[in-house]
């Protein structure tokens, strides 16, 4: 029997095995796309454009992972997942990791350094997960 790398990680307790729902994969998606449009204002300070693409990032990212059936409590891993969810290639990765350093900067030093490149390229990746997370389709039921 093999087991895929996310059960691996249900294994090292990085990640819990829960059913997924469509009301949750529908609102993650939702809230992630509306981000995402927000963070597209260029009449927005950077920095908010920048929370915003983040936080959709984010949401859509975790969309992918509920609609696998697994739940982290780590935003860092939900990234991380996206290799295994929706097959992201390593260059958008190293875009989320490198914002997910930023945001944690911000978030728990006060340091918040972002430009118009980082912000743009994180708006691209969150675009490619979100496009990603809607071609899952419906969220399987428990019984498939």
């Amino acid at each position: 029997m093999t087991s895929s790398p996310l059960d691996n990680l249900v294994r090292i307790g990085q990640l819990k095995v829960e059913s997924s729902a469509q009301a949750e994969f529908d609102g993650l998606l939702r809230s992630g796309l509306v981000r995402l449009a927000d963070a597209k204002n260029t009449a927005l300070n950077l920095e908010s454009r920048f929370d915003l693409a983040y936080n959709a990032a984010h949401a859509l990212s975790l969309a992918a992972l509920r609609w696998h059936g697994y739940r982290s409590e780590n935003r860092y891993q939900v990234f991380q997942c996206l290799t295994h969810t929706l097959a992201l290639p390593a260059a958008q990765w190293r875009v989320l990791d490198q914002a997910h350093r930023k945001r944690n900067l911000a978030e728990y030093e006060g340091d918040l350094e972002v430009d118009e490149a980082l912000v743009e390229a994180l708006i691209r990746t969150a675009q490619i997960v979100a496009e990603g997370a809607a071609a899952l389709g419906p969220v399987p039921s428990a019984g498939s």
